[in-house]
Formats: C-alpha cells, structure tokens, sequence
C-alpha cells in the first residue's frame, strides 16, 4: 500500500515540475530594449480596437507603428479619437510573457510626444483607466504567453481579422 502511494506522489510531482518549468523565467538575462516613439503618427489609416459598448472614443492602432522587439515586446501607437475630433495617443509596449502593458510617452492634438517619466509595467487585466491593451492582447497581438506573430504586418492582420468579425469584449 505504501509503495503505490508513493508512485502516485511521483506521478503528481512529475506532472508538476513541468508546469513550474513553463512559468520559470526562460531567460534570466532578459532586458528590455530601449524603446523611442516614432517620429510621427498618423490618424488615417487606424486599425479599429473592438472596445467594450460604453467606451465614447474610437480606439485604433496605428499600423506603420507597431514593432514585434527581439526583446519580445510589442510596441505600436494607440489612438483615440473623441466625438469632438480630439486626439489623444500613447506609445505603448504589451509584455505578452507576463500579461503587462507598459506606456513610453503620451500625445496629444499636436502630436508631440511627451516620454513618461518612470514608465512603469502594469498587468494587462489589472486597474487601468482603459482597457485596450486587454483588448489588443485578446485581439491578436499574443497569442497565450507570446507574441502572436514575429511580424507586425501579421500581428496588423489578425488585428483586422477580430474587428471584421466583430468582435466586442
């Protein structure tokens, strides 16, 4: 009797020690590149955030700004447009590995970045202002624990994929 209830302890611990692998830290010299807004963004050509129904902005991305890093992070420009034509953008990072979203710099209706002065990695589903960078993770641009392309113009695609269906969350 015990050494059958020892097996099944191995087996238990042995199907764990895989999990703990998975959330382990894969590479411990991991750092985060510097990250600079681009020059300009544009206002014209942005993919549509599917945002919840009580949201009164209309959120997009600009296309031509998002970058999937080596660092792993996926950086773009979100924009949101009031009723009343205002502009307000952010130069923001989603860490898909660790669910986080980070803001570099902030615009406004002049389109001059402002960097943020101690830019801070925040949990995606945590207690944000907004929520779109919930929105974008679940949209297209992770895919479980990584980016859901090496490529922006893929990422770009899925993008457009969920908001022609439709979708709101």
């Amino acid at each position: 009797m015990r050494f059958s209830t020892f097996l099944a302890l191995v087996a238990c611990l042995s199907c764990t020690t895989g999990v703990f692998a998975q959330l382990a830290d894969l590479d411990p010299d991991w750092k985060e590149r510097d990250a600079k807004p681009p020059a300009t963004f544009r206002t014209d050509k942005l993919v549509p955030v599917d945002m919840p129904r009580y949201v009164s902005v209309q959120v997009g991305i600009d296309p031509d700004s998002m970058t999937v890093g080596e660092d792993g992070i996926v950086r773009y420009v979100v924009v949101a447009v009031s009723r009343s034509g205002n502009i307000n953008a952010a130069f923001e990072g989603i860490w898909c590995r660790t669910g986080q979203v980070k803001v570099y710099a902030r615009a406004g209706n002049d389109k001059v970045w402002d960097d943020e002065t101690a830019p801070q990695w925040t949990a995606l589903s945590g207690n944000q202002r907004s929520k779109h960078g919930l929105a974008l993770a679940r949209q297209g641009v992770c895919e479980g624990r990584s980016a859901a392309a090496h490529s922006a113009q893929a990422i770009i695609g899925k993008l457009r994929q969920s908001t022609s269906a439709g979708v709101q969350r």
